[in-house]
């Protein structure tokens, strides 16, 4: 039997399993949901996970959220401003925001979660992109005032962040973070089994509105076939999906609705520009100039996406073929290495975490096989999600396949990695004056024409001194049976739109 065939049996099994388990035909008002990454944690402040991040968007709530256009719109807040010179954000707190253990959301809960993640003891994923903020006033318990050291343009932008996400200050007193989920958001966390499943119900109290279903009960099945499987079978309602190979199929069942949106996240190879050889440039742009990222897209993905620079945002975007070395140019790669004097190439380690992106094993063979005809041998090593987390926040790697997160501004995006103050410095590996000082000139322009050459700049800068190599976006994906309606999908991703789904 091979092995194709036993993964069909195996997901088959599963999905029949689901079925026995089911008293009645039909769907009820809970949403049966699947993935196959579960969470790695229930910190709000520290999750970098996008399976982390996709469930506790549904728990917590930040004082704003983006839209489906990338525009600032109320969340736990229901209006701001900044005075005329920039250096103070004022926001009026919803009356109506509880927690779900039915205390108010008051500016106190507010000063105290975003005092705990300007605290470099708590490792918040975050924290650079708030480090304006000099002081917290609460003249009320619906009024908050940040006061900052200098005028944050992004700043606004960066709180609309499930990083940025206000928690009780009682459960931080009590140490409980991360250990217990008592959000304002949509969703109450009933009950978590982790790697097996989770149970949601509805927050009956929630200041956003009526939630359109009782609850959701995410399954973690083994894999995305086995998702499949259980959507064939309308043992599932709802499932999210992170691999084309999967995805692609799902418009061919019938009955099946695939939603397909681009998203600025993006897939990077990064390098670790503080371990010989890669602390060389002509060694870094070898690399850039000897992988052929549109292969790597068209063979890992099936072309599922769009060849990127770091920039991916529409408004900052830039035409990857303006960048550094983005086509492919083997020559050029080979005269590098010897320059670097590594005719005879080296050798290094490639960290991949299993499940997060499914893609990431493809990735790296590819990028293995293009880089060895520079003489680069990798040896790839495939980790659990949660050990890859875990080693790569220490930076521990010589390369990385990487999926990180987009944010609708350039600044919220890398300050925490191309900044001096960037608290995730320790996994970019690489700094210099140019990058930081394009950040910060970026970081206080108000106009929009002069923010976009400024990082055009920056862009190009980090393209050529490729400390990581961009590869490309990509799209996120869902699957729903015909009874599900309403759910919206979101440039970043996002499953907030869970909570106004409904299920016939």
């Amino acid at each position: 039997m091979t092995m194709i065939a036993r993964k069909w049996l195996a997901c088959a099994a599963i999905a029949g399993s689901l079925l026995t388990a089911t008293a009645a035909p039909g769907f009820a008002a809970t949403l049966k949901m699947a993935w196959a990454q579960d969470a790695t944690g229930l910190d709000p402040h520290k999750q970098t996970a996008f399976s982390s991040i996709r469930l506790l968007e549904l728990i917590y709530e930040p004082l704003v959220r983006l839209d489906g256009d990338l525009k600032v719109v109320p969340a736990l807040a229901k209006e701001w401003t900044f005075s005329p010179d920039a250096k103070t954000l004022t926001f009026k707190l919803d009356p109506a925001a509880k927690f779900h253990n039915g205390a108010a959301v008051t500016s106190a809960d507010v000063k105290a979660s975003f005092e705990r993640i300007l605290d470099q003891a708590t490792g918040a994923a975050a924290r650079a992109n708030y480090l304006s903020i000099a002081s917290i006033d609460t003249p009320d318990a619906a009024t908050v005032v940040f006061n900052l050291s200098q005028p944050d343009v992004p700043l606004l932008t960066a709180m609309g962040s499930i990083n940025a996400a206000i928690v009780p200050a009682s459960e931080i007193t009590s140490g409980k973070i991360g250990t217990a989920a008592v959000g304002s958001g949509p969703f109450k966390l009933e009950s978590w089994e982790p790697n097996q499943k989770e149970v949601l119900k509805a927050n009956a109290e929630w200041a956003g509105g009526k939630v359109g279903i009782d609850g959701i009960d995410i399954s973690v099945l083994p894999d995305e076939n086995a998702i499949l499987a259980a959507l064939r079978a309308k043992k599932v309602d709802f499932a999210l999906l992170n691999d084309p190979l999967v995805a692609t199929l799902v418009p061919k069942v019938a009955g099946l609705t695939l939603n397909r949106k681009p998203v600025l996240s993006y897939h990077a190879l990064q390098l670790n520009a503080s371990r010989k050889p890669m602390t060389e440039l002509a060694v870094r742009q070898a690399i850039s100039c000897a992988i052929d990222r549109q292969d790597v897209l068209d063979t890992a993905l099936l072309g599922e996406g769009e060849v990127t620079g770091p920039l991916t945002m529409p408004l900052y975007r830039s035409d990857p073929n303006s960048l550094f070395c983005y086509k492919k140019d083997l020559e050029k790669a080979k005269k590098l290495m010897a320059d670097a004097g590594l005719k005879d190439g080296f050798s290094a380690t490639v960290i991949a975490a299993t499940g997060e992106p499914p893609t990431a094993a493809a990735e790296a063979q590819v990028i293995q096989s293009q880089l060895k005809e520079i003489g680069i041998n990798l040896d790839i090593k495939m980790m659990e999600l949660n050990v890859y987390v875990d080693t790569w926040l220490k930076g521990d790697f010589d390369m990385a396949i990487a999926l990180n997160g987009g944010r609708a501004d350039p600044y919220t995006m890398y300050n925490r990695y191309w900044t001096k103050a960037g608290n995730l410095q320790k996994v970019a590996h690489y700094i210099d004056d140019t990058l930081d000082d394009l950040m910060q000139k970026g970081r206080v322009e108000t106009d929009v024409a002069k923010r976009k050459e400024i990082f055009a700049a920056f862009d190009k800068h980090l393209a050529e001194a490729s400390p990581w190599i961009w590869l490309y976006t990509g799209y996120s994906y869902t699957a729903q049976q015909q009874n599900v309606e309403n759910f919206v999908a979101t440039p970043d991703g996002s499953l907030f739109g869970l909570s106004k789904v409904t299920v016939k």
